[in-house]
């Protein structure tokens, strides 16, 4: 059988960056709210943020120990799969990779410690100083990573020059024409994901009749931040999908699945994109809707997929269908945020066993979300690695064979499963101790900080305290 090595490398590094993406996104937005429990611990003293906070800080160690080892194995791909392409892009993408870890994880890391670690070890205020370095860390870590995932899809400050990139304005090249447009919009993602999840498990705990005042509060928290997010996230999205169209039409014409360039293009709600044909099948549209969308106007002239040759044009039908499903999902996310709102007289939002009921399996939708968002936008831009001058093809890796890539493709499968099932084991035992459990530590932690640190020191203190040990 003929293994097509630069499938199989897509295929790996889609794999790859799918599984690890997902961490992230959950993490960046879960340590802005532990940031903001410790807060309203620190100013009220209410034990219950407090007890929240340390339940939520267990999730967010064990998903950031998930999402460090699920992404270690990416930066090898470059050198094993992508090699050509690593070396053309190292002088705007080895630094900028660097600054990430630098500026970036060893932050994050270092006040993560604090924070597992040092409540009631440290002052209060650097406890709470620790909580928003944690959370300002993710956030950088997400500006360089899409700072140069951005490059690859708008480059800018750089030129061409003996196969290699060079860099002429740093500035330029770091904030490209789409930098700000995903970074906001992967921030309002990170948000929407952290919000449901705790929203998500909190109304699974108020099911239960578990920790009901502290779960009514982180619930009724995710609401109102939710109920700005969701609109926000589909005003954001549309503004990148108006960057994306000037500066990839041919993305944008496989999202709205319109094969020839035209006016008073309809949004198409249903349709089967048949790529050999350059057609579509069974369409369900709203006339000039798109048109109207994209251009202002629905007479508004909307590029086709057709526009280019086949071999620069994307699997249209991924695209399509990956692109409604997040809409999808994100009016969805919207409608609830809604219902939320509506429910707030009576507490009824957390009283209403529907409502709850519906919010549970929420808490799986954003990633869905943020997953077909990702198929959308690197899928989209296929065939191109850096787009508009190195495509897949070029950038692979010369002596790469198809049977090594697929090795490599398995190990990977089998060992992030092995992962992503004692992850799962671990959250899997947290939530069902839940939030009332997070504040049984603290008797512990407190005698484990007044134990004597010298052995005479505690000569007052009876044998039988150490459990009738002599």
């Amino acid at each position: 059988m003929d293994l097509d090595p630069v499938l199989l490398s897509r295929i790996q590094f889609a794999f790859v960056v799918s599984f690890h993406a997902i961490f992230p996104v959950f993490t960046i937005g879960l340590a802005s709210f532990i940031a903001f429990l410790e807060t309203c611990a620190y100013a009220s003293g209410n034990p219950l943020y407090t007890r929240l906070s340390k339940f939520w800080i267990k999730v967010f160690a064990v998903v950031f120990g998930m999402g460090v080892v699920s992404g270690i194995v990416m930066s090898f791909q470059f050198g094993t799969n992508w090699s050509n392409f690593s070396q053309a892009t190292a002088n705007f993408l080895g630094p900028v990779l660097s600054y990430e870890v630098v500026t970036a994880f060893f932050l994050e890391a270092a006040f993560l410690g604090i924070l597992l670690f040092g409540r009631d070890r440290v002052p209060a205020g650097i406890y709470l100083f620790a909580s928003f370095m944690v959370a300002i860390g993710t956030f950088i870590s997400s500006f360089w990573i899409l700072s140069a995932n951005s490059w690859m899809h708008t480059p800018a400050g750089t030129v061409m020059e003996n196969g290699m990139h060079q860099v002429v304005s740093w500035s330029e090249a770091i904030f490209n024409p789409s930098f700000w447009y995903r970074f906001t919009h992967m921030g309002l993602a990170s948000f929407l994901t952290g919000g449901f999840v705790v929203a998500s498990l909190s109304a699974w705990f108020l099911l239960k009749g578990r920790e009901v005042e502290a779960n009514r509060r982180a619930l009724s928290m995710c609401l109102w931040l939710l109920l700005v997010i969701a609109p926000a996230q589909l005003w954001v999205g549309d503004l990148h999908g108006l960057n994306t169209l000037k500066h990839q039409p041919t993305k944008v014409a496989a999202m709205e699945g319109n094969w020839e360039t035209s006016s008073n293009v309809p949004l198409l709600l249903f349709a089967w994109p048949d790529q050999q044909a350059q057609t579509n099948h069974w369409e369900v549209g709203i006339p000039g809707l798109a048109s109207l969308i994209l251009k202002h106007d629905t007479d508004g002239v909307v590029p086709g997929v057709s526009a280019v040759p086949r071999e620069e044009q994307p699997p249209v039908a991924i695209v399509f269908w990956s692109f409604r499903v997040m809409v999808g999902l994100g009016m969805l996310m919207i409608a609830f945020a809604i219902a939320g709102l509506l429910l707030r007289p009576g507490g009824r939002y957390w009283r209403s066993r529907w409502f709850l009921k519906g919010l549970v399996p929420m808490g799986v939708a954003p990633f869905v979300a943020v997953l077909a968002g990702w198929f959308v936008t690197e899928i989209g831009r296929a065939p191109w690695l850096v787009y508009g001058q190195m495509t897949q093809a070029e950038g692979v890796t010369p002596s790469l064979t198809g049977g090594m890539a697929l090795f490599t493709l398995i190990g990977y499968i089998v060992v992030y499963a092995l992962v992503f099932t004692s992850g799962l084991y671990y959250l899997g035992r947290l939530f069902e101790s839940g939030v009332e459990d997070a504040g049984h530590d603290s008797d512990l932690d407190q005698e484990e900080v007044e134990r004597a640190k010298r052995p005479f020191s505690a000569a007052h203190v009876p044998l039988e305290h150490e459990g009738g040990r002599a």
